[in-house]
């Protein structure tokens, strides 16, 4: 069983602070599974100090947490005084900034819980590496965990849980079968499915929209075949106007930035493209392109991010290349 893994790595140490991390700019997922693992875990070891957070958190994860009076804090922790490290909907320490380099140093036991592709790296850095790609979402890992011990989440945990599956299959348009059942089990545990999704809801703010019209001007297209592929880049909002350009049609998107000295990359596939070629961003894009910005890149098969280094144009072309080596016979 999969949190029995877990377990053993901190009774192992016989730990007494667990410190339990989200990625970089977290997103819904990552911070409500960190505080559903949190509360799982005080269950479970009532005597251990479990502490969540973040470097950095998205905007709609900060209003969800004054909704749900969740207590993440975004001040880097003091690692030396940690006896085990959970890094929850994280695939490599690149995820983590300036705090990556802190954590391996840190001499703690590393354990990953993710949904993303699984990276040869954080394999050789993990005690324990409960990964589980056909997940939708980390919060639905972690609800596996309360279904293995017979356990029902608390209902702010329960609620917690919902709206970072919510949010990962983008309203469960994504969805499996298994996605559903767990949905309908939380459902049928206490959760307003309509009030949970109405959280979800955050207003474009202008900057934002911006951003997204920018990254329209400054479009290059791409035909590989039978698919567009649409290049371009910004200062900030990436991710958001990679979506975007694929509700426009375009079939792939990479979009580039730059922040504190190094490149950040978005990539964004249609279904029918992922269903079609088979090409898996997080594994066939982003890792190749991460090793050649000598950096890191990773995600899910249709939604992937890179950190390295060099210009946007470099991190472009790259991208390009990589694409065409797996497009183009």
């Amino acid at each position: 069983m999969d949190i029995h893994k877990v377990l053993s790595v901190i009774d192992g140490v016989r730990a007494e602070h667990v410190l339990i991390l989200c990625h970089h700019n977290a997103d819904p997922d990552a911070v409500c599974s960190a505080y559903a693992f949190k509360g799982l875990l005080r269950r479970l070891r009532p005597k251990i100090q479990a502490d969540v957070r973040a470097p950095g958190l998205s905007r709609l994860s900060k209003a969800l947490l004054e909704s749900l009076s969740i207590d993440i804090s975004v001040d880097q922790p003091r690692f030396e005084d940690v006896d085990v490290i959970v890094m929850v909907d994280t695939n490599t320490i690149k995820q983590l900034g300036p705090w990556g380099d802190k954590v391996t140093g840190s001499g703690a036991p590393l354990i990953f819980i993710d949904h993303h592709a699984s990276h040869p790296e954080t394999e050789k850095l993990a005690e324990a590496y409960i990964s589980d790609e056909e997940a939708s979402s980390t919060c639905e890992i972690v609800y596996g965990f309360y279904r293995e011990l017979g356990l029902r989440p608390a209902s702010d945990e329960a609620k917690a849980l919902f709206l970072g599956i919510s949010f990962d299959t983008k309203h469960f348009i994504l969805a499996t079968s298994r996605t559903f059942r767990v949905a309908a089990d939380l459902v049928e545990g206490g959760v307003d499915a309509q009030e949970a999704l109405s959280l979800l809801a955050l207003p474009m703010d202008p900057s934002e929209r911006i951003a997204r019209l920018k990254a329209c001007q400054r479009l290059r297209l791409l035909r590989l075949g039978e698919w567009i592929v649409a290049l371009t880049h910004i200062g900030a909002y990436q991710a958001s106007a990679a979506r975007a350009l694929i509700d426009m049609g375009a079939h792939l998107t990479v979009v580039a930035g730059e922040k504190d000295g190094e490149v950040q990359v978005s990539l964004r596939s249609s279904r029918e493209f992922y269903e079609k070629t088979g090409i898996h961003l997080g594994r066939d894009v982003a890792k190749p392109l991460g090793e050649r910005l000598r950096g890191m890149g990773g995600g899910h098969s249709t939604s992937a991010g890179v950190n390295g280094f060099g210009t946007i144009e470099e991190a472009l072309k790259e991208a390009e290349r990589v694409l065409k080596e797996k497009l183009v016979a």
